[in-house]
């Protein structure tokens, strides 16, 4: 505002003077009506003059220079035209006239409005100069004095400035002995890392850091302070690759140090983050270096790699061969557990160094940093084992293993049962995807296998000479050497059962769960030093077995002696049969004291029950198929039961329901369904074996071998059904338990028919029955002798027993299997006497007694010569002589109650009662009749 009133004074002063008079008057000029201005006139007035603002507006711009140079006059002048009008001329001094008389209104308003802040402003003028007066007069008399103190007091003030200059000089050479000393920092830092005190380098590091911000002033502390920063982030880089180190091998000296530099750093949960990362890559990097280690022709099958050379993992798997398969698992699983190993080492080391710490007071961020550290370390694990999980899978899905063989399979089953193992130690992992991986390997496997070990079954079955296999009387399945990494597991399974199971903490406990070992588990503490699990071989090392038996100086089982048959056979006496017995008797004995200690087995026995241990060691190693292999271990033994009773039984001329048991039936007909569905191939019996020579009662001892080594293996497989039912899941041990109800328990049940095949034959039934159909019957008297039919069948049992005796001598005929024998034959010869009674056509009171003379004087020879009391089945022939004596109103209800005869018998004895009543025999027929109607309706 002040400028703008500046130019409007100057634009007033330089209009100078007036212009001189010319000495023209006004009358010489003509104006038109109404023009009454003039040109001195300083106030235009018209009724029709423009508003101030507008009138403000039109003053061109050129008015407001603020050039000095700028000339008003001359301005106008040069506008003026070359042809002068006047009246242009008016107009344009009438236009200037308002423009000036508004733009002075308006200063002058201007001016009014800011006269009272110019008077306030000039006041404060007046008092700064009033100030600076007095300041001048001070500083005036100020160098008055001075002037006088310099005269006065010169060498004092020399010795004041010389201080100030010591004191500058002092200051200058510590901050240079600063400076230097943290430019020589570099090489003290270097030996503390070198020595491993990263500690000692971080507070060395962060005092330089804080010295170099208090002289950064300096232009080369500046420069240093990037370099010590830079040196801090290198230091942080070494600080994390010995981390990484740790992951390989974990040292608590080592991991301590750098726990202490990364919490000078505040970076412990940084720390590890950055650790669990190193932990995942070293899975990686080891797994990929030791498979690509195995891989032969490692740039062959693939051409995708990751960038360093090295084809994607999977690939590599796929790129092991199968000889190099067992070697590459066994080393991947060493280096893996190493890695585990350490991060268990560092959640160990975490835990210790919290609980010594407990009792101190800490400050909410460390308690904070402590938990986050608990939390990280805990979720990890199950993460850390996952990835060992997943490469370990991705080699055993990636390979071949069906063309193994059994050894080398249950080495790989080992392998993976122990890292499994391993899995729930270090985190309670079940490890389902190794599982999942083994099992879907196992199930190829063993369905390969499995098939062959059937038809080797059947190839050891048909060329089987049914001869005892020579074993030691102390003969146990577990020093067979398939069982021989079972024995542990067998004999304390329960222990360790009861063990895991009460144990608060199974993952902890020294057993493991199927009890293979009292020491199996604590691998972590075990092998915490050095070595792995996996070192040592987990086949049992291959030992000669000593189980078999070799006596020199006894007769072999099948010797080769004379087998005529001994002269006593053609005598008619039995009294002085038996004294020649009773010697025989004892001869036996002896022999068979030597013989029945050894178990009777054969060489497809032992087959069975080296496949058995193999089965096991699957099972224990395959828990989650172990059911599936179980039923097949069971399935062996149904074939074996159901081809010993088809080749033995496959003479048995005598049809009877009584000689099979419901379990035994039921257990036939369920094996006959399962070979008709697989379509198995019949299997006969070997050319070798004989069953048709009556010397050799028709080959008894191979039926006796036969049958016995069914019983003996029956027997194995009971003592394994403890172990069994703990190895497979509660909702599949009723099956296992319907298998030894059914199939183990029905196996003494095959005596009866298999035995009976040879009785049948060691008695004519048919002479028998001729002899008895011409006795008359119907006699007046009870003669004193027995009928000759009853000396032929003891005859026969004479010519029975010298042949067993004969055998006796090979194969050792147990007390269960004379009783059975001796039952089959009392079965057989009473149920012949009821038939030959019932053929007859009359008898009388005398006849009755005669038949019950004739059985009296059969069982005294039989008690005799058996040993039996009483003889099996002696009521079935009493009971039916005694219904003779009947009166014909109870005979109906003894008809109904002895559901045990047949039709014939049952037709034969009321023939007989009521050859003279018709009405009555034909009553009695249709009772029969109907009874048998309503038995062969299907229930």
């Amino acid at each position: 505002m002040d400028e703008l009133k500046h130019k409007i004074l100057g634009l007033l002063h330089k209009q100078g003077p007036k212009i001189p008079s010319m000495g023209f008057s006004d009358a010489n000029y003509h104006f038109s009506k109404g023009d009454n201005l003039s040109i001195n006139s300083k106030t235009v007035t018209e009724s029709d003059r423009p508003a101030d603002q507008d009138i403000l507006e039109s003053i061109q711009a050129a008015y407001f220079a603020v050039t000095d140079d700028f000339d008003i006059c001359r301005f106008e002048l040069s506008k003026l035209p070359d042809v002068l009008d006047c009246d242009q001329i008016q107009r344009d001094f009438k236009l200037l006239k308002q423009q000036h008389q508004v733009v002075s209104k308006k200063v002058l308003q201007l001016i009014l409005e800011h006269q009272n802040s110019c008077n306030e402003e000039f006041q404060k003028i007046l008092q700064v100069l009033d100030t600076l007066k007095e300041t001048l007069s001070m500083c005036s008399q100020g160098r008055l004095e001075l002037a006088v103190a310099e005269k006065q007091l010169a060498s004092t003030l020399s010795v004041l400035s010389n201080h100030r200059k010591r004191k500058r000089a002092q200051n200058l050479l510590d901050n240079l002995n600063t400076i230097k000393t943290l430019y020589r920092t570099d090489h003290r830092l270097q030996e503390l890392l070198n020595e491993e005190n990263y500690a000692g380098a971080i507070e060395l590091l962060q005092e330089c850091q804080t010295a170099a911000h208090t002289y950064k002033h300096f232009n080369c502390v500046a420069a240093l302070t990037n370099k010590l920063q830079e040196t801090l982030e290198f230091t942080e880089e070494q600080l994390d690759r010995v981390l990484a180190q740790m992951c390989y091998y974990f040292d608590d000296t080592r991991y301590s140090k750098l726990q202490a530099a990364f919490r000078l750093l505040g970076k412990t949960q940084l720390a590890v983050d950055h650790l669990h990362m190193h932990y995942i890559s070293a899975i990686y990097n080891t797994a990929l270096n030791i498979v690509h280690v195995y891989v032969q022709n490692p740039e062959i099958n693939g051409d995708v790699n990751d960038g360093s050379g090295k084809k994607p993992y999977k690939n590599l798997c796929l790129s092991v061969e199968q000889e190099n398969f067992i070697p590459c698992l066994i080393d991947l699983c060493k280096s893996l557990f190493k890695i585990v190993l350490s991060y268990y080492s560092l959640v160990k080391w975490h835990n210790k160094h919290d609980c010594d710490e407990g009792e101190k007071d800490g400050n909410l961020e460390d308690n904070f940093n402590k938990q986050y550290i608990k939390q990280k370390l805990e979720h990890n694990l199950v993460k850390i084992w996952q990835d060992v999980e997943s490469k370990v899978s991705s080699l055993l899905l990636n390979s071949d293993l069906a063309s193994y063989k059994f050894e080398q399979f249950v080495q790989v089953l080992g392998v993976v049962h122990r890292l499994i193992e391993v899995g729930e130690e270090f985190c309670g992992s079940k490890s389902e995807e190794l599982q999942e991986s083994i099992k879907k390997q196992s199930f190829n496997y063993f369905k390969n296998y499995h098939a062959q070990r059937i038809e080797e079954l059947k190839i050891f079955l048909e060329n089987e000479s049914w001869e005892i296999c020579p074993v030691k009387h102390t003969f146990d399945i577990l020093q067979l050497q398939e069982f021989k990494s079972m024995r542990h597991v067998l004999r304390n399974y329960k222990k360790a059962s009861l063990a895991y199971t009460n144990s608060p903490d199974c993952c902890s406990s020294n057993h493991s769960q199927d009890g293979s070992s009292v020491v199996t588990g604590n691998y972590f503490i075990r092998f915490s030093e050095h070595g792995t699990p996996f070192d040592s071989k987990l086949e049992e090392t291959l030992i000669e077995e000593d189980i078999l038996a070799f006596d020199d100086d006894g007769p072999g089982y099948f010797s080769e002696d004379s087998e005529e048959e001994n002269e006593e056979l053609s005598k008619d006496y039995v009294d002085e049969y038996a004294g020649e017995l009773n010697g025989q008797n004892a001869k036996r004995e002896k022999h068979q004291n030597i013989q029945q200690r050894s178990p009777i087995l054969t060489n497809t026995t032992l087959t069975v029950l080296r496949q058995m241990g193999n089965y096991l060691q699957m099972s224990r190693l395959l828990q989650p198929i172990a059911f599936d292999i179980i039923m097949c271990m069971a399935q062996l033994y149904d074939f074996y039961l159901y081809y010993v009773h088809s080749f033995f039984t496959i003479d048995l001329t005598i049809s009877s329901n009584s000689l099979y048991s419901l379990s035994l039936n039921s257990t036939l007909k369920r094996i006959q369904e399962d070979l008709y569905e697989n379509n198995e191939r019949h299997v006969a019996l070997s050319d070798q074996v004989d069953l048709t020579v009556p010397e050799k009662l028709h080959g008894l001892a191979q039926r006796i071998v036969g049958v016995e080594s069914l019983i003996f293996l029956s027997k194995q497989y009971s003592s394994l059904q403890g172990y069994l039912e703990f190895l497979v899941p509660p909702q599949n041990k009723i099956i296992l338990q319907q298998f030894f109800t059914q199939s183990i328990g029905s196996a003494a049940d095959l005596r009866r028919p298999i035995y009976m095949s040879v009785v049948a034959k060691v008695f004519d039934l048919r002479q028998i029955l001729v002899s008895m159909s011409k006795i008359n019957w119907e006699v007046k008297d009870v003669m004193s002798q027995h009928n000759t039919y009853i000396d032929v069948i003891l005859r026969e049992i004479q010519i029975f027993t010298m042949r067993l005796e004969q055998i006796s001598s090979k194969v050792h005929i147990s007390t269960d299997v004379y009783k059975s024998l001796w039952e089959n034959a009392a079965h057989i010869i009473t149920h012949t006497l009821v038939q030959g009674y019932s053929d007859a056509k009359k008898c009388s009171n005398g006849g009755r007694a005669l038949m019950q003379l004739d059985f009296t004087q059969f069982l005294l020879k039989f008690e005799k010569i058996s040993g039996m009391r009483p003889v099996p089945h002696r009521e079935y022939v009493e009971n039916y002589v005694k219904a003779y004596y009947l009166p014909e109103n109870e005979l109906e209800k003894w008809i109904k109650e002895h559901s045990e005869y047949s039709s014939k018998h049952l037709f034969g004895l009321v023939s007989c009662m009521c050859q003279n009543n018709k009405k009555s025999r034909q009553r009695l027929f249709q009772v029969i009749e109907d009874i048998e109607k309503s038995a062969s309706v299907p229930r």
